[in-house]
Order: C-alpha cells, then structure tokens, then sequence
C-alpha cells in the first residue's frame, strides 16, 4: 500500500473532520433537538445545500494547499539528499586520495629506483601493504552503508547468538587489548538471541570494540552489559578513557566525522564506523544514543529488537 503524503494526510483530516459536522448536523439539525427528525422548513434544505458547497469549496482549496506542501517537502528533501550525496562523494574522494597517493608513491620509488637496497624495499612493501588494506577496510565500509541505504530488503535475517558472537570478538581482539593494557569486563548474560543479520551485528560490537581500542587510551577498561526488556535486548558499551568533548557527542555517527582527523588516519580508522554502527541498529528496530559519563570515557546505549 502506498504511504500517504503529509499533505494527504492533511487534507484527509480536515475533510474527516467536516464530513462528522454535515452527519450531526442532516441527522440532528441543530443541537438542541434529541432524536432525528425530517427536515420540514425548506430553509433548512438550503442551509444544507450551502454547508455541502462550502465543503466542496474547501476541499478544493486544501487539495491544492495540499499538493503544493508536499511539492515542497519533495523539493526540500531532494536538495537535501542531493547534498548529502555531493558531500559523500567529496568525502569518499578525499578518504581514498590518501591510501592512493601512498601506492602510487611507495611503488613507483620501488620501479624507479632498481638499485635500491633490499631492506628499504621491503620497507615500502609493507608501507603500501598496509596501505592497500586500509583502502579495502574503507571500500568494505563504503559498501556496507550502501547495503544498508539501498538494499534493505535483500538483507537477510536468522537467529544469532550475540554472547557467542561478542565472545568471538573479544578472542580476535585480544592481542590489541594486550598490547594496550586494556581490560575487557564481559557482563553479557549467555543466551542473547535476536533475530537478524549476523554480519551487520558483528558489525555493531566490532566497530563499537575498535574505537574504544584506538581511542580510549592506554590502561582503560571497557564494559559490556546487556538486560533483556518486552521485545528487545538493551545494550550498554562502556569505556573510562579519554571520552570527547561534548560538542561533538551529537554528530560522531555522521558519515566521515573526525575529531582530530590526523590521529583517527593514523589510528587506521576510516571515519565510518559508528555510521555503520547507527544505521545496523537502526535496521534491528532499535535506536542509540551516546554521552559522556562524569567518571570519564564513552557510554553507548542501544537497543536492538529480538
């Protein structure tokens, strides 16, 4: 069925409205009177007459009122889609201008310059490899945000075990937690079963892990916790590190928003992550929001639906 229009729906009330008034007032005539009677004046006939054209006359008048508001809501969203679609494309430009440039210029040192010395070359290998995965890991996120646009209906659903599949994360993203002193406080009850798509919610705890190991600092603890409503899981994703200033809490799921730009490149990051985060949730029937808890660090609350 297709959705009705603002505009519609505008119209339709107005209408509803009007259409109870001339019921009451042919089934009752005036208010003073408790039962129906027939019209026996023949004014009463024209003022009938007079209320029916005065009907046509407004819907007429809120019909047009009403095509030209949802021309105008039509208008102001394809502005505001195409801005966001000239925006992303400049940021997408920018983000591979990057890891391109580096190829390009890691390589053509190496063609250029035969004579050079074997462990500078394999030097620059590794610096391009590293490079080369950067581009893949920001053309995976690309396309995952795209699926999630454009192809929600092809997304396939199942039952997943979120404490087996969050388990699995904290195995693979052990050695990084190692390495930076962190410590991993899983309070997520067994049995978290939700119905979706796995690889969009490996997707939310993954993104959710790798930016609190990037950025929540050395020695800082992160929280896991789960409890189970009517029709959803309510998660909550804690760390106590560095945490960010509170301006830029409202828009740290917009698409290729930094920070501090340098740092997030170095740390590998693509600037895509908590967008991906957002918008799988989103598509679990679920919502998030994100704040700045008074001990320090980062608190994300999201819900996703079973």
């Amino acid at each position: 069925m297709k959705k009705l229009s603002e505009g519609r729906k505008m119209w339709l009330s107005v209408m509803a409205v009007f259409l109870v008034y001339a019921v009451v007032f042919i089934l009752f005539e005036d208010y003073d009177r408790k039962f129906i009677m027939p019209f026996n004046e023949v004014s009463d006939w024209h003022l009938l007459l007079f209320s029916l054209v005065v009907m046509a006359g407004l819907a007429f008048l809120l019909f047009r009122y009403a095509r030209r508001m949802d021309e105008r809501i039509s208008r102001e969203q394809a502005e505001k889609e195409n801005r966001m679609r000239r925006e992303l494309t400049q940021n997408i430009a920018h983000e591979l201008k990057t890891p391109v440039s580096s190829i390009l210029g890691y390589t053509d040192t190496i063609l250029d310059s035969p004579d050079m010395a074997e462990d500078v070359k394999n030097q620059f290998i590794v610096r391009t490899n590293a490079q080369a995965r950067r581009l893949t890991t920001l053309l995976q996120d690309i396309s995952t945000l795209n699926r999630m646009d454009y192809a929600k209906d092809m997304i396939t659903k199942e039952r997943v075990d979120v404490s087996v599949l969050f388990a699995d994360i904290a195995q693979e993203t052990a050695i990084a937690l190692e390495s930076r002193k962190m410590t991993l406080c899983n309070y997520l009850p067994q049995g978290i079963i939700i119905h979706g798509n796995y690889s969009l919610l490996y997707s939310i705890f993954r993104n959710l892990m790798d930016n609190a190991i990037n950025y929540a600092g050395q020695g800082t603890t992160i929280e896991i916790s789960a409890i189970q409503l009517y029709n959803c899981w309510q998660f909550t994703f804690k760390d106590n590190g560095n945490g960010i200033p509170a301006e830029h809490l409202p828009r740290i799921f917009e698409r290729f928003y930094r920070i501090d730009k340098g740092r997030s490149r170095d740390m590998g990051g693509t600037g895509l992550g908590l967008s991906i985060v957002k918008n799988a949730v989103l598509l679990h029937g679920g919502n998030i929001k994100v704040n700045s808890p008074y001990t320090g660090g980062l608190s994300f609350e999201f819900s996703i639906m079973k």
